[in-house]
Order: structure tokens, then C-alpha cells, then sequence
């Protein structure tokens, strides 16, 4: 008998029982409306979570640090990033790329407006093109000039020195233009203070700091509600501002500069931190301990995101498992279904093994029906959950269990979708497998005898 025969046949048998089909396929709807739909909320929040890491550095990148200061009372030399182990970290396997960051605090100027304590991060070209601009460009990179590329949210700090008035008093940002109009810098922090509290403890007037006219190249991306890692600090080329400072300082310590026992500055730049940038993240942790072998402090976020990884897999396995017990309930529906087919269709069956029907086609007819049922319940199943995810996605307590975060917190992936059907499938055929092989067994005589 041709597979389209027992097709037809199958799907006469459950059309001429309606009611008992249609209630069976509603357990194998619910079942895997169960299963995709909280899969897709461990998938949602596992991506969210991803999407989180990523923004606040990539995958593949290493922060490296030295504690620049316990050490000075200690005989023992302090692990120091300098150009020295920059360059020893670079010659390392799987490295593709090292950024030593230079941190100074400085004061922000434009008019009446101060702005107290930015963080002015020089960097290099590696580090530079990781941040996305929103307006204007990247700054000069070849050493000759400070240029400025101002976070999106550094505005927020900037005050009316006269009023004492800032964003977080008045919930309203200042009309200060960081494009258009000058802006100046103060890098000596300690001397405009002490100049406006009316100098050193003895009376004695000091001169306030020299300010310096910088342009500003850009500004990060983002709105005054869009937060990423780049939003709070101003970032310019690594080796201008090594220049500049030595310029304003020369000889006197450099504000956020470790001194030497005697309290003198070191002649070289030492760097807070550095970024080393990895060619794959197989290798990260590799690298990683490469550099912790050389006495510093390294973290990625490709260990926050094996951790994630584990927590996401075992949310999954929970919420799967909740929905798999709700489709293992639909199976014994379909078992139950085909097992009163059998007695209902005891004659039915007698009479296709006296003339001759092949055992096999009556198992394959079953097994094609408890098939069919987990077929048409997948595809419901598969519509309701896609219904209900963007519902999910649209319901306003959504975003408030995920702090707030941008996204969808329900994610139903292809494969998802694919596996839900498969998986349907092979439940209402493993379900009507024993009947199916009752069928094949009955004897043909005692078939056709019953009433």
C-alpha cells in the first residue's frame, strides 16, 4: 500500500472522530506552546545578557591593571605598565593589539560653565576606532595636537560656577556647545581649587593655572539616555597628551603619577591601565594568564560570559523541562486516542489482515495517524507561541524584569521553531507506537468475531 493510501486513510479515521481529535491536538498545542514559549524566555535572556557584555567591550578584548601605589613602601619593585611591558605584552602569541590608557582628572571650561574632575583618557589608534562617534569625527592621532572627543554625557557635568546651578539640580542640561563654541582645559585640578579658596593655608594669593583653548573633534554617540563605557570620560591621542602634560608640569609630579621612595616622579610614564586586544576568544584565557604571570591584574568579559553561558543553560533546562511535562501529558492523550481506536476499529482491522494487507501498513497507519496529531498540534503550538511572545514583548512589566534593558526578553530562533515540530512529531509517533504494534498483533478471527 503507497504511503499516500495510508495517509488518507489516517487522517479519514481522525476526521470522522472530531471531537477526541480536536481535544487530543489541543494537549499537543499547549504542550509545545509550553516548551518554545519558555525556551524562548531563557534564550531571550541569555541574548540579553550577551548584548549587555558586548556593549560594554568586546569579546575578545583583556583589561590589565597594576596597583600603582601599594607597592612604594614595599622592597619590592612594583609591576608597572609601561611603554617596556606594553611592548612585552604585544610580542605575545595571539595578540593582535595592546591600548595603554593615561587617565588625568581635569576641569572643563566654556564660559560661565565648569565642568569639575573629567576624566581625560589619552589613547592610541587601537583603542580610538572601538568608539562609535555620533557627531563630528575622531580626533588627530599623529601626537602633533590635544584634540578632544568628548563623551555624550560628560554635558551633564557642567555647572554655572555663578549660580552653582547643574543637571542634576535643575533636571535641565546646560546650553553649553562643545562643538561650535571654544572650550578650554585646566589640567592642574589642586592649583585652580587652591587659587579659588584663596590660596595656601597661611593667606598667601596663588596664581590661578594656565588654561589651554582645545578643540573638540567630536562626541561620542548617543543621547543624554543612551549610556555605553563611553559615555562618561573625553578621549584624545595618547601620545599629545603625554606631551602636553609635560609641557604643563615639567618637572613637578604629574597628578595620578606613582612617585619613586623619595617622592620623585618616575622620567617615564606609567599607564592606569591598558586594553590588549586577542585574535579569538578561544585564546583570551590563555593570554590572560600570560599576564598575570607577569605580576598584573586581567579580566574579560569573555568570564562573566562562559558564567552567563552556565546560568543560561541550566534557566533553559528548568523552563524547558517545565513545558516538556505539559507535551509528556499530551502523549498520554495520544496513547490514550489510539488505543481507542484500536477497540473501535477491532473489526476494521481483522478484516484488512484476512485479505492479505501486510502488517507493516498497519502499523505505518497508525503510527501516521499519532504522527498527524503531533503534526497539526506543532504548527498550532508554533503559531500560539509566536502569539504569545509578542505579546510578552509588548507587556510593559516586561522591560522592568529585565532592569530596564532594550530588547526583547522572548526570543523564538529558527532552530527553535524547527525542533519544537520535530520534536511534536516524534512524541505523538512514540505515543501511538505500542498501540500500533497492538493493532499488528490481534488475531484476524478473533477480529472479525467482535461485536
Amino acid at each position: 500500500m503507497r504511503f499516500l493510501d495510508l495517509l488518507v486513510m489516517s487522517v479519514n479515521n481522525l476526521r470522522r472522530r472530531k471531537l477526541r481529535t480536536a481535544l487530543t491536538v489541543l494537549g499537543v498545542v499547549i504542550g509545545t506552546a509550553s516548551i518554545v514559549v519558555m525556551m524562548s524566555l531563557g534564550i531571550g535572556m541569555s541574548e540579553m545578557q550577551m548584548e549587555l557584555m558586548e556593549s560594554y567591550g568586546s569579546m575578545t578584548a583583556i583589561n590589565v591593571y597594576s596597583d600603582m601605589y601599594s607597592t612604594q613602601n614595599s622592597s619590592k619593585e612594583p609591576a608597572h605598565l609601561t611603554d617596556e611591558t606594553i611592548e612585552a605584552i604585544r610580542r605575545m602569541d595571539h595578540v593582535e593589539g595592546v591600548s595603554p590608557l593615561l587617565n588625568v582628572n581635569v576641569i572643563l571650561k566654556q564660559g560661565q560653565y565648569v565642568a569639575s574632575y573629567v576624566s581625560l583618557v589619552g589613547v592610541n589608534q587601537d583603542y580610538m576606532k572601538q568608539i562609535t562617534v555620533g557627531e563630528g569625527t575622531y580626533p588627530v592621532m599623529d601626537g602633533s595636537e590635544v584634540q578632544l572627543l568628548v563623551g555624550n554625557w560628560v554635558i551633564q557635568n557642567f555647572s554655572n560656577g555663578k549660580q552653582n546651578s547643574s543637571y542634576y539640580e535643575t533636571g535641565e542640561l546646560p546650553p553649553v556647545d562643545l562643538m561650535n563654541d571654544p572650550l578650554y582645559i585646566i589640567y592642574d585640578v589642586d592649583g585652580y581649587y587652591t587659587s579659588m579658596n584663596g590660596g595656601n593655608g597661611d593667606g598667601t594669593p596663588v596664581k590661578p593655572p594656565k588654561k589651554y583653548l582645545v578643540p573638540v573633534a567630536g562626541i561620542v554617540e548617543g543621547g543624554i539616555e543612551d549610556a555605553n563605557q563611553y559615555s562618561w570620560s573625553v578621549y584624545t591621542d595618547l601620545e599629545a597628551l603625554k606631551k602636553q602634560l609635560k609641557q604643563v608640569f615639567k618637572k613637578n609630579p604629574i597628578p595620578g603619577q606613582p612617585t619613586n621612595k623619595k617622592g620623585k616622579p618616575y622620567n617615564y610614564f606609567i599607564y592606569n591601565n591598558a586594553v590588549v586586544y586577542v585574535d579569538d576568544i578561544d585564546n583570551v584565557k590563555a593570554v590572560q594568564e600570560a599576564i598575570t604571570d607577569m605580576g598584573f591584574q586581567a579580566n574579560s568579559n569573555s568570564e562573566w560570559m562562559e558564567q552567563s553561558k552556565k546560568q543560561s543553560q541550566m534557566i533553559q533546562m528548568v523552563l524547558g523541562g517545565i513545558g516538556a511535562v505539559s507535551l509528556f501529558v499530551a502523549a498520554i492523550g495520544i496513547a490514550n486516542t489510539m488505543m481507542m481506536s484500536i477497540y473501535e476499529r477491532t473489526k476494521e482491522i481483522g478484516v484488512m489482515k484476512v485479505l492479505g494487507c501486510d502488517m507493516g501498513n498497519i502499523r505505518n497507519m497508525f503510527l501516521i495517524e499519532s504522527g498527524f496529531i503531533g503534526l497539526l498540534g506543532g504548527v498550532i503550538g508554533l503559531i500560539l507561541s509566536y502569539g504569545i511572545s509578542y505579546l510578552i514583548n509588548h507587556f510593559p512589566v516586561a522591560a522592568s524584569m529585565m532592569g530596564g534593558m532594550e530588547g526583547d526578553i522572548s526570543r523564538i530562533p529558527l532552530w527553535l521553531s524547527g525542533s519544537a515540530l520535530g520534536f511534536a512529531v516524534v512524541v505523538g509517533m512514540v505515543a501511538g507506537f505500542l498501540p500500533a504494534i497492538r493493532a499488528m498483533k490481534l488475531s484476524p478471527l478473533a477480529a472479525i468475531r467482535n461485536e
